[in-house]
């Protein structure tokens, strides 16, 4: 399957020609479910292909994985999924990677219009809260999900990019899609895609339907379908052209803004500011992180342009206190309608606190709390203290015998900041080794440099992505930021990983810790080796 690194514009999907089995074909359908299309059994001698033993179930999903991704090493499948389901979710996405990658943009949002309105405008069924910025989208997004939740809302959310599957990016009730599911809704919006390419060529308009805007409407119609109550939708890329802004976000969340994507945004950061702000509409709150002074001048003027109310941490709202605690932080956050004591989060860094901040201030200004009806302090303490952010420093392995492993997906300098900030004061290493791999188009060397002031060596690798950067190159930049004494190149993840463990273990397990980042890929990939599934 394709997997992202970064937003919009930054996943690693494959596009290209593929040559393997389509979702569409009678065939293919006859080989996953042992029916013809008309329902009737297939004869003796011609299938069905799934038999009901566990050991032909493997073998089809074996071939089944191979055709569709040529690869010797195929998923688990997932716990919630049959062969047959998870073969057709594999297909779907064989299908899907036909189009557009990510990696790919035109500046409109025609295409996307145009399918939303065959679909109904599945997105103007549900309040939104819409979410950009640089880094920390994903977390604050699940955050805002977690406090709808609690306090008795449905919700939808939609995030991108995925770690591990890009079930990932749609979720209901604050959990994923299944592959079962998410193929449902593919067939659902698949003759709409087909009308809308249609319509382009006989345009004269080449540009069909990207994967990413396909993802997008699918995502709207899960929601709509459900139904939810309240629609949680993070951009892919930028904001005003990007393929999510076909909604009208009653609250535009934007966290802080900071340089990347710069073959697609570029290196002005007050015009990166502007492409963000266009997610702010008329009669929205805007909820804004603290920016710098420049970036917080462009933002306000957007406000101001449109007439939305604006609501800014530091100011209407913020984190009044934090603590470091056991397994996270103990926070007082200020809201737009009060004061939130003993607020616990199981996630760490002072970047997190903020997004705590944001998404409540997020909530509050969705659900009208003010000073006379403020959220319930309970539930806004349930919510956050069972918030969970796969990849974000994440503890995939620990023990007393063992160096404890953490996993991180930033992905350029601003996230590595952030993460050398919490691994240096909520961490108590007394050897940490950084496993890296990232993407050749990153500042890398500034994600490097970030990182080296807290590591005491590190060993770069690459992902499965087609972007990622050799090792060799990697290494030799490594060096130039490191020292030649303080690099190794492994190229197999795995085996990185490994020898990050020995080498952090060289003066025992006490205090040793490996830290695997780089990229959203190198963080999902890490996972699945140590056996989580998606979350």
């Amino acid at each position: 399957m394709s997997r992202g690194d970064g937003g919009f514009g930054d996943p690693d999907f494959g596009g290209g020609d593929y040559d393997g089995p389509d979702l569409g074909d009678p065939d293919f359908e006859e080989q996953v479910s042992g029916r013809r299309d008309d329902g009737d059994e297939l004869p003796e001698g011609e299938g069905p292909v799934l038999a009901p033993d566990e050991a032909a179930e493997d073998a089809v999903l074996r071939h089944v994985l191979d055709a569709v991704r040529g690869g010797d090493t195929p998923d688990v499948v997932p716990a919630s999924s049959s062969v047959a389901g998870f073969a057709e979710f594999l297909a779907v996405e064989a299908v899907l990677d036909k189009r557009w990658p990510e990696t790919r943009m035109e500046p409109s949002l025609d295409r996307i219009a145009d399918l939303v309105e065959l679909l109904g405008d599945p997105q103007r069924g549900y309040p939104v809260v819409h979410l950009t910025g640089t880094n920390g989208k994903t977390s604050t997004a699940r955050m805002v999900d977690a406090l709808l939740s609690e306090i008795g809302l449905r919700t939808g959310r939609y995030t991108s990019p995925h770690l591990q599957s890009a079930t990932e990016r749609i979720n209901i009730d604050n959990r994923p899609i299944t592959p079962e599911r998410y193929v449902e809704v593919y067939r659902d919006v698949a003759p709409f895609v087909d009308l809308v390419d249609a319509r382009s060529r006989e345009s004269g308009n080449e540009v069909p339907l990207s994967k990413f805007e396909v993802l997008t409407a699918m995502g709207f119609a899960a929601f709509a379908d459900a139904p939810v109550e309240a629609g949680i939708v993070e951009v892919g890329l930028g904001g005003r052209w990007d393929a999510t802004n076909v909604v009208d976000g009653t609250v535009a969340v934007i966290t802080p803004i900071g340089l990347d994507h710069a073959e697609y945004l570029g290196t002005d950061i007050l015009g990166i500011a502007r492409e963000k702000a266009g997610i702010i509409k008329p009669g929205a709150v805007a909820v804004l992180a603290a920016q710098d002074k420049a970036v917080a001048e462009v933002l306000i003027e957007r406000c101001v342009e449109v007439g939305a109310q604006v609501a800014r941490e530091g100011a209407e709202f913020g984190v009044r206190d934090r603590e470091i605690a056991v397994g996270g932080q103990r926070m007082v956050l200020q809201g737009l309608s009060g004061s939130y004591d003993e607020v616990f989060l199981p996630l760490h860094g002072e970047h997190q606190a903020s997004n705590a901040a944001l998404a409540l201030a997020a909530v509050e200004a969705l659900t009208g709390a003010g000073p006379k009806s403020p959220l319930d302090p309970d539930a806004v303490r349930a919510a956050f203290a069972g918030v969970r952010s796969p990849g974000q420093l994440e503890r995939v392995a620990a023990g007393a015998d063992v160096a404890t492993v953490l996993v991180d997906a930033a992905h350029n300098p601003h996230g590595a900041r952030a993460l050398a900030g919490a691994l240096t004061t909520e961490f108590r290493f007394t050897r940490l080794i950084a496993v890296v791999a990232v993407m050749r188009d990153k500042d890398v060397r500034g994600i490097l440099a970030e990182l080296e002031p807290v590591v005491a060596e590190i060993v770069v690798t690459t992902n499965s992505s087609s972007r990622t950067m050799d090792p060799d190159e990697l290494g030799a930049l490594a060096v130039s930021v490191f020292g030649s004494d303080r690099v190794s190149v492994e190229p197999v993840l795995a085996q990185a990983i490994e020898q990050a463990r020995e080498l952090a273990e060289e003066e025992g397990a006490s205090g040793a810790g490996v830290v695997v980042t780089g990229s959203v890929v190198t963080a999902g990939e890490a996972r699945r080796l140590f056996g989580l599934e998606p979350a």
